[in-house]
C-alpha cells in the first residue's frame, strides 16, 4: 500500500496494522487474511477452504486476538444436534422454571469447524443466525452479539461421511476463501519459526493482541460508508454477475445478491486501500471470493475440469470493463 494513501486513512492504517500483528503468527497467507477483513468489516460470514494443516483455524483466531473478538471453535460431527449449537431450555428443579442454555452460536466470532460433516438439520441451524443475527428456541427470539460472524472451514478432497452444503446455505457466506499451500520460502519460516519456538496455542507470546478498539473500528466503518461508487461501475458488477447466468458451463447462475455482496466487498476493500472511491480492480479482485460458490456448473463442465474459478475468469475477460 502506497503510504500517502494509509496515512490518516483509518481503514488502510488498520489493514496495515492487522496484517502486521497477524504476520506475527502466519507466514503469508495475505490474500486470504485481507479477504477475512473485507467480510469482518462489510458484516459478512466466511466459508474458508483448504486441506487440513494449512493454518485456517490459527488465522481466525489471530484476526479474532486482533480485533478483541469473543472466539468460540465448535468442532462439527455427524451427531452434532441443533440444539447443541443454538442451546437449549433446561428445567431447574431449585427454581422450578425453566432457563436457557446458551449454545456456542452466543459468541462475535464462530468457527465451525468441517462444517460438511455436520446433517443438513444442524447446518440449518445457523441460518437464522447467520442472516438475521437472532435464534429462534421454543419460540423465544435471542438475539445475537451485532458483530456475530460465521467462519466455517471445509476439505476440499474428502467426501466420505460429509454432507454438502446446500445451496441457501452456501448463498448466506459472503465470501468463499481459498486457503492455499505455503511457498517453499514461506515454508522453510515456518519450519524456522516452530524451531524457535512458536506455539500455535500461545498467539500471545507470539504478540498477537488486540489493534483496534471500538472507536478505531467505528472511524473504519465511517471511512468504508464514505467510499463512493460511480453508476458506471455499479453497471459493471451488475454485467458480471448476470454473464455468470450466460456462460455455457453455468447450470445456476449467480443471484442478485452475489452483486450486493460485490458491491458491498469491493467498497470495503477500496476503503483498506486507502481510497474512497471502488475502481473495477476492486470488483475483479473481489469477484472470485464473492461468486465461486454461487454457480452450479453444469455436469460436462464438472467432466472437462472446469471450476467456477475458471467460469469467473472467463466472464471478466469477457465484459468491457468501465474507464
Amino acid at each position: 500500500m502506497a503510504q500517502d494513501r494509509t496515512a490518516g486513512n483509518p481503514a488502510a492504517e488498520l489493514a496495515g496494522l492487522i496484517e502486521e500483528t497477524m504476520g506475527r503468527a502466519i507466514v503469508g497467507q495475505r490474500r486470504a487474511i485481507q479477504e477475512m477483513l473485507v467480510a469482518v468489516l462489510a458484516n459478512g460470514h466466511v466459508l474458508v477452504e483448504g486441506v487440513p494443516g494449512v493454518a485456517k483455524t490459527l488465522m481466525i483466531r489471530a484476526l479474532a486476538a486482533c480485533l478483541g473478538r469473543e472466539f468460540t471453535r465448535v468442532q462439527m460431527t455427524p451427531d452434532l444436534m441443533p440444539s447443541d449449537i443454538i442451546g437449549t431450555y433446561v428445567y431447574d428443579t431449585a427454581t422450578a422454571d425453566f432457563h436457557l442454555r446458551k449454545g456456542p452460536i452466543f459468541t462475535e466470532f464462530l468457527l465451525a469447524d468441517e462444517i460438511n460433516r455436520a446433517p443438513a438439520k444442524t447446518q440449518s441451524a445457523l441460518l437464522e443466525g447467520m442472516q438475521e443475527r437472532q435464534v429462534s428456541i421454543d419460540g423465544v427470539t435471542h438475539p445475537l452479539p451485532h458483530d456475530f460472524t460465521v467462519f466455517a472451514t471445509q476439505n476440499p478432497v474428502e467426501f466420505e461421511g460429509t454432507y454438502p452444503l446446500p445451496e441457501a446455505q452456501l448463498d448466506r457466506f459472503m465470501l468463499k476463501v481459498i486457503v492455499d499451500y505455503p511457498t517453499g520460502d514461506e515454508e522453510d519460516m515456518i519450519l524456522r519459526r516452530h524451531r524457535e519456538g512458536f506455539d500455535a496455542m500461545q498467539l500471545d507470546e507470539a504478540g498477537v493482541e488486540r489493534v483496534a478498539n471500538e472507536t478505531a473500528l467505528r472511524a473504519c466503518r465511517a471511512a468504508i460508508a464514505a467510499v463512493r461508487v460511480e453508476d458506471e461501475v455499479i453497471g459493471y458488477i451488475s454485467s458480471i454477475t448476470r454473464s455468470t447466468r450466460e456462460d455455457p458451463g453455468v447450470m445456476l447462475g449467480c443471484s442478485p445478491r452475489a452483486s450486493v455482496m460485490l458491491l458491498q466487498s469491493a467498497t470495503v476493500l477500496a476503503a483498506l486501500q486507502g481510497r474512497d472511491y471502488v475502481i473495477p480492480d476492486d470488483v475483479k479482485r473481489m469477484a472470485p471470493p464473492v461468486l465461486r460458490h454461487r454457480m452450479i456448473l453444469r455436469p460436462e463442465a464438472d467432466i472437462e475440469g472446469i471450476t467456477p474459478d475458471d467460469i469467473i475468469a472467463r466472464v471478466l475477460g469477457s465484459v468491457e470493463v468501465p474507464r
